[in-house]
């Protein structure tokens, strides 16, 4: 591999770690072509670009980044995936495939700057994702005016069931 193929690899590299919010470095050694594969499918539905790099390279574009804690972790052979919409969604993926592989495993990650170890980003993992957050927040907002609809009509109502009985009460006498 010349300079050129280098830098372009690195500017790729830094580009993507740029606009991730979460970072995850994976060890995929031992895993076999169709195993990585039906794990790009499944991050590339979640949002999460997945890319196998050489430390150095990696060390070097994520230098100056929002990721660059990882830079003095980067050892051995690894791949990072890189997620842009949703933290949560990333996490979970990985920690799921591992969970059915026992040759992959996750070793690390930068959220938006912050360092994660591996228990970390089974926590995350365990997080409600942000489509879930959203609908339990519309439906704790749509509570509040329904039970205040519901408690006037409550009141009208047993207002109207005094006033009955009274008439009721009227025309027996």
């Amino acid at each position: 591999m010349n300079r050129a193929q280098k830098a372009e690899i690195i500017s790729d590299l830094r580009a993507k770690a740029n606009g991730a919010s979460i970072a995850i470095v994976t060890d995929f050694q031992g895993l076999k072509v169709e195993e990585l594969t039906e794990l790009r499918v499944e991050l590339r539905k979640a949002g999460v670009k997945y890319q196998v790099v050489k430390n150095t390279l990696a060390r070097i574009a994520v230098e100056g980044g929002p990721h660059e804690v990882l830079k003095d972790h980067l050892k051995a052979n690894c791949a990072v995936a890189f997620g842009y919409e949703d933290p949560v969604a990333a996490a979970k993926t990985i920690s799921d495939f591992a969970k059915k592989s026992k040759k992959f495993d996750f070793r690390f990650a930068s959220l938006e700057g912050k360092f994660l170890d591996a228990e970390g980003v089974k926590e995350l993992a365990k997080l409600p994702s942000k489509p879930e957050l959203l609908a339990r927040l519309l439906g704790t907002m749509n509570a509040v005016p329904t039970n205040f609809v519901c408690l006037f009509a409550n009141l009208q109502r047993k207002f109207l069931y005094a006033l009955a009985a009274i008439k009721e009460q009227k025309e027996a006498a």
